[in-house]
């Protein structure tokens, strides 16, 4: 068994989550990190960092550690779908995974903007370095004061076109993600039957949701969501986890306060459920886990 060293303590949770996994898969494998770049294509020094949590896997890296840890790929995928969605939010979009050895040398723009930023800089310095004089093709003679300032205007210009870029480019990524949100919490799941799966709020107190739990066809329904297969892990909120934590209320297990709040209570709730179902005891729920709860 590998002695890991400790995680950065502003790793978010949903990161720390796909970290530990990849984590337990090498140390399950038995493989060096050298053999383990022979396996998967992704250098020493790349897993390194993935299980470091300095950098995030690319999602074909965690596909293929799950195959050699003999692991459910669907389910680790979803863990990094998570995790990635909490890196964008923690990097403001500005970086992405590394790709494979032949990346390595080089930064992958995350976002357009930043990708189109880092094109302009790189014409400018062409043109910085191609000529300080426009009445001939090469003068390699030194360049005169005005010349030397008309280079510094430019450069000024493009730096502050960098920046403008990355401005809008931050505000229309955060619009979609607040109107996005607001979409999805005015969502009714079950038609009708608003009065009884709307979330409850006392000035003073945290938000509330109510537990109206019910067996239809078969599986229970707690009145605040119907998904059978949404992947919940630490740090999440949301109705998703408010149904969750009813249905662990109704099975004997003691989650907290129905706050939508995937919290620590509610991670040790779903751990003692999936350890009476047999499941996998990770705390995180999926499609498995649901049916535990619905049934």
């Amino acid at each position: 068994m590998s002695r890991w060293k400790a995680l950065p303590g502003e790793l978010d949770p949903r990161v720390r989550q796909l970290v530990v996994r990849l984590r337990r898969l090498k140390d399950h494998s038995g493989l060096s990190l050298r053999q383990l770049a022979a396996k998967t294509g992704y250098s020493p020094s790349s897993w390194e960092r993935y299980l470091g949590g300095r950098s995030l896997p690319p999602r074909e890296a965690v596909e293929a550690m799950a195959r050699i840890g003999g692991d459910d790929p669907t389910r680790l995928l979803a863990l990094h779908e998570v995790a990635a969605e909490a890196w964008g939010e923690g990097r403001a979009g500005t970086s992405a995974p590394e790709g494979p050895d032949a990346r390595d040398a080089t930064e992958v723009a995350g976002t357009a903007g930043a990708a189109g930023a880092a094109h302009t800089v790189e014409v400018a310095g062409a043109l910085q370095a191609a000529g300080a004089d426009d009445t001939g093709p090469y003068n390699l003679s030194a360049p005169n004061e005005e010349t030397r300032q008309g280079r510094s205007l430019r450069v000024a210009l493009v730096a502050g076109s960098v920046a403008l870029v990355l401005a809008v480019s931050s505000a229309v990524l955060l619009a979609v993600r607040l109107t996005d949100g607001d979409s999805r919490a005015s969502a009714n799941p079950l038609g009708s039957a608003a009065s009884s799966v709307s979330p409850s709020a006392s000035p003073s107190g945290p938000r509330t949701y109510a537990c109206e739990v019910e067996r239809i066809d078969g599986r229970w329904y707690a009145g605040n969501s119907r998904t059978r297969d949404a992947v919940l892990a630490e740090g999440l909120a949301g109705p998703e986890v408010a149904e969750a934590q009813c249905l662990l209320r109704r099975a004997g297990f003691a989650p907290g306060v129905v706050d939508g709040i995937f919290g620590p209570h509610t991670k040790s709730a779903v751990e003692q459920l999936q350890k009476r179902a047999g499941l996998v005891v990770d705390g995180i729920i999926g499609r498995h886990t649901w049916g535990a709860l619905r049934r």
